[in-house]
């Protein structure tokens, strides 16, 4: 079944901030994100277990990680002006829902990109936090192809 009619509105004036902003894209992006990077964490500490042993995991991505991220991406433009890191974060969840929407990315997609991209020791929470942002700033860079240029 195809969704992409919840964003037909959002295409009738498509900009960068149109989308960055639009709340209840960031609200199912925040599903997609936190669903994603829970999988792909899951897979890569299931991977490098000692004593292969799966593991499973549900995480919620900080506002920090996704903020750091979308400035690393040098994508702050697709946010309101004087945004915090709530906003920020709001502004990464709404871009990576409206991908999922106009099927540029899968689910699937998704949690591969993030797998692919996580390195390191993620238990010891300073280093995900770093791998993470990294991450997400890599599936950023990749899916603004996919976005308006103004």
């Amino acid at each position: 079944m195809s969704y992409n009619f919840l964003v037909k509105d959002l295409n009738n004036n498509l900009t960068q901030k149109s989308i960055g902003t639009d709340k209840g894209l960031a609200k199912i992006g925040d599903g997609i994100v936190n669903l994603t990077y829970s999988v792909a964490k899951s897979i890569v500490l299931t991977r490098n277990s000692k004593n292969n042993k799966t593991i499973r995991t549900g995480v919620k991505v900080s506002k920090t990680i996704l903020a750091n991220s979308l400035k690393e991406a040098d994508m702050k433009k697709f946010s309101k002006s004087r945004a915090d890191a709530h906003d920020l974060a709001d502004t990464v969840e709404a871009l990576i829902a409206y991908i999922w929407f106009i099927k540029k990315m899968t689910i699937e997609d998704i949690i591969n990109f993030l797998v692919g991209s996580l390195n390191g020791n993620l238990t010891v929470r300073s280093e995900e936090i770093q791998n993470a942002t990294v991450a997400f700033r890599k599936l950023l860079i990749e899916i603004k192809k996919y976005l308006p240029e103004s």
